[in-house]
């Protein structure tokens, strides 16, 4: 053949192969710009989730954020949560001032906490996450105590009381002193209970006969060491420590009723039942990181929060809060 020929054939035949190399690549590779190419697998290692989720508030509802934080770490171990436990009061000045990504409330936000956070540009989101049933409880060798009325509970509780002994409450009962444990100021539980037994949020008795504090291990740990104690927290608290404590049924007005995952889920156990909350910064939502982290909480929120004690809210209400996100 002719010299030209050969060339010729010679240049189809490193066409035909360059060709064949481009199709036997996996189609999956893409350009990093420094002229290297990365696969699927490494680019998704790059897009893999980093960075903090603050979040602060509620004790009460510390156990569910907990749970959700600790599964959610094992899927996103590079992305940092971390959990305080300032009580509902505390959390929401940090998370009005902008500090922190999400605040976990025992109790809706109050109207002069919304200004503080509208005067510092923070938008926000409400979010139920379950319900609780304010437990009341005692110590177990407390025999007397089958239940307690609205009323009695009033009359211990309530601003200057008098009532020092369990006989001033009912006068068969021992002629011994009450140790009261009791949330602190800074605590939804606290404004809760308050509001609803003493008809005003924050007005309780604050005498020596009362401890506070805004841990509610510390309640559970005082209960449980004094035979004429009482004290209130969260169902969750006591469900963990059945062992330690005595619940009391509580009569709202149309007998005792104690507080159970039916009773609590399904109103009867009155007026102590209320929801649980997550607020979250709508600003901090545009992070990766937090738009991950409170959609896994939602998705999840329902199955964590009866592991831990509480009771789940109903299916439609999670896929409500998280069609709030979009």
């Amino acid at each position: 053949m002719k010299k030209g020929k050969w060339f010729y054939m010679l240049l189809v035949l490193v066409g035909a192969l360059s060709l064949s190399a481009c199709a036997g690549g996996t189609g999956n590779t893409e350009s990093t710009g420094n002229g290297q190419t990365a696969t699927s697998e490494e680019q998704g290692a790059s897009e893999k989730l980093t960075g903090t989720v603050d979040i602060d508030g509620s004790s009460t509802v510390y156990p569910v954020t907990e749970a959700v934080a600790e599964e959610f770490g094992k899927e996103h171990g590079d992305v940092r949560v971390t959990v305080g436990v300032s009580g509902t009061g505390g959390g929401f000045k940090r998370f009005a001032s902008g500090e922190t990504a999400i605040n976990n409330a025992s109790r809706p936000i109050k109207p002069e906490e919304a200004e503080d956070a509208k005067a510092n540009g923070v938008e926000f989101l409400e979010l139920e996450v379950a319900y609780d049933g304010l437990s009341v409880l005692v110590n177990p060798e407390n025999d007397w105590v089958d239940h307690l009325t609205v009323e009695e509970l009033h009359s211990i509780f309530k601003p200057g009381s008098t009532v020092m002994k369990w006989s001033d409450v009912r006068s068969e009962w021992p002629d011994e002193n009450i140790k009261i444990y009791s949330p602190g100021a800074d605590s939804g539980t606290f404004d809760y209970f308050t509001e609803t037994i003493n008809e005003e949020a924050q007005q309780s008795r604050n005498d020596a006969q009362v401890t506070f504090s805004e841990d509610d291990n510390t309640l559970v740990q005082g209960v449980a060491g004094e035979k004429y104690s009482l004290g209130y927290f969260g169902f969750a608290y006591y469900e963990e420590n059945q062992d330690k404590l005595k619940v009391v049924p509580i009569d709202g007005g149309k007998g005792p009723v104690t507080p159970t995952h039916e009773t609590i889920n399904d109103g009867t156990y009155a007026p102590l039942s209320r929801p649980l909350y997550i607020y979250v910064n709508k600003q901090k939502l545009e992070k990766p990181e937090v738009m991950a982290f409170v959609e896994y909480y939602l998705t999840n929120a329902a199955e964590l929060s009866e592991e831990v004690g509480y009771i789940r809210l109903p299916e439609e209400m999670y896929k409500e809060d998280l069609e709030k996100l979009k």
